[in-house]
């Protein structure tokens, strides 16, 4: 039984600041103070890990290493290993976008500066941090290897050449200071009453640590080349599929050693959230399988995935904590039945509801106490965006199921927002996109397009101009 609640979708980077992106600084505070302020409960937010080169954090270089995008300049000032000259120096030119090109020419030799100032009594810190965690330790000189040798794919490395070891304590020193100072901004989240959502990508990037380091997990061939690779068969999103090109898990072999690596990668994750959304979650009982050579995602199959044995070592991991299944796109009744014997609550979202007349799960009277319900999510248009985008006729409809009936549509905001609060489920949470009424044009993603996506960013003065009193009522009168 989940408590009626509810909460935003603020990734980190969307968050205001001062530095080209959202951060573990003043911003992340001012947002749990807002929350606080609205009577939300939860925040959250997308994966932690780094980001591809479209900018996406749902295919990194770790699964377990922090984006250094996220790590505050602020703090690193206040600790005198940034001047006041280069602080101003890094200042944003925009601050409603996040500026991935200017931060990726200049903030690792920025941060790399940053950590050449590090003290020996702080730099022993920081070494006995990372040599605690095999898996940050093995990040980190991944990430060294790269630099040694200009940054190409692991299979193409030469084998002889060795990291410089200031670029790998670089890499120590990002992650410890990004660790660090997200554990002081969840504390201050956890004091306030609110919980943090975290999001595990269920695959990891063919160029990363983690098949780097750990192949014999993976579904690759003699040459270490992936036998088959990750995507989705056709689907709302895509009429030819998506082909993601993530390799696929051995769970054969994971089940041998009792999914270590996957409890690993739990247990972490939990260390640093609340509760943990698994993001395709489907793809636990069956997974869309493509041959490595195809080029189009149709060409895949679906192949059985580990189920009820790989569920029952994960809740043994989350002690209690709550696991939120993505059981989005395309689920059938073994999919449900995997879902319903998790016990993990499933996911609702307004935009699905009304794609066809069946009396679907994602009509907020279907909804059940153990859901997640969602006006959108990361993946679809903001609200505003999707109720203009839609036929006349699905419009109609919705207007009417939300009991809205002045003829000027642009204003039905509330009524949408009041009937996803009055429905039965749990948790409802609302992209920070629909707490401002904006558009299309500042939607997060578009699946399958590579170029324009997770840019979006918040200022102050936005945030501001939400009615906070407006959602601390709705929270009271629906008891959320």
């Amino acid at each position: 039984m989940i408590k009626r609640s509810s909460g935003v979708l603020m990734p980190i980077s969307c968050l205001e600041g001062e530095y080209s992106c959202g951060s573990f600084g003043e911003g992340a505070k001012y947002f749990v103070d807002f929350l606080s302020d609205c009577g939300f409960s939860y925040w959250q937010v997308l994966p932690f890990c780094m980001v591809d080169e479209c900018n996406s954090p749902y295919k990194s270089y770790s699964a377990f290493g922090g984006n250094p995008y996220f790590v505050d300049l602020g703090v690193l000032h206040e600790k005198g290993l940034i001047t006041d000259f280069e602080l101003e120096l890094y200042r944003q030119q925009t601050p409603y976008s996040c500026e991935y090109t200017r931060l990726y020419h200049t903030r690792l030799p920025l941060l790399a500066r940053a950590s050449e100032r590090v003290d020996p009594k702080e730099r022993e810190k920081i070494e006995k941090f990372i040599s605690a965690d095999k898996y940050l330790l093995q990040f980190c000189e991944f990430m060294a290897y790269k630099a040694a040798n200009n940054q190409k794919e692991w299979t193409e490395w030469d084998k002889n050449k060795k990291y410089d070891e200031s670029v790998l304590f670089t890499w120590k020193f990002i992650q410890y200071e990004f660790f660090t100072q997200w554990e002081k901004i969840k504390a201050y989240a956890n004091e306030k009453g609110i919980k943090i959502v975290g999001d595990i990508p269920i695959y990891v990037a063919y160029d990363s640590s983690d098949v780097w380091a750990n192949r014999e997990m993976f579904l690759l061939d003699e040459d270490n080349v992936p036998k088959c690779v990750a995507g989705v068969p056709p689907d709302y999103f895509s009429e030819d599929g998506q082909l993601w090109g993530n390799p696929l898990y051995d769970w054969e072999k994971m089940e041998k050693d009792g999914y270590s690596w996957w409890c690993d990668r739990m247990a972490h994750t939990f260390r640093l959230f609340d509760c943990v959304r698994i993001d395709h979650f489907r793809g636990l009982e069956s997974f869309w399988s493509i041959p490595y050579t195809a080029k189009s995602a149709k060409e895949g199959k679906w192949v059985k995935g580990p189920g009820k044995k790989f569920i029952d070592v994960i809740k043994n991991v989350a002690d209690g904590k709550m696991i939120i299944a993505e059981d989005l796109g395309d689920i059938t009744p073994e999919v449900q039945a995997l879902v319903d014997y998790s016990g993990f609550p499933g996911m609702r979202v307004l935009q699905f509801a009304f794609l066809s007349d069946e009396d679907n799960p994602h009509l907020p009277h279907n909804y059940i106490n153990n859901s997640i319900a969602y006006t959108g999510t990361h993946d679809n248009n903001t609200l505003l965006g999707y109720v203009w985008e839609l036929d006349d006729e699905t419009r109609k409809t919705l207007l009417e199921y939300c009991n809205y009936d002045d003829p000027y549509w642009d204003r039905c905001y509330d009524s949408v927002i009041r009937t996803m609060y009055a429905s039965n489920a749990g948790l409802v949470i609302m992209p920070i996109q629909d707490l401002l009424g904006y558009g299309s044009d500042t939607r997060m993603n578009i699946p399958g397009k590579a170029d324009g996506n997770w840019r979006y960013r918040v200022t102050r003065e936005q945030l501001d101009s939400i009615d906070r009193e407006k959602y601390k009522r709705l929270n009271f009168l629906y008891k959320r």
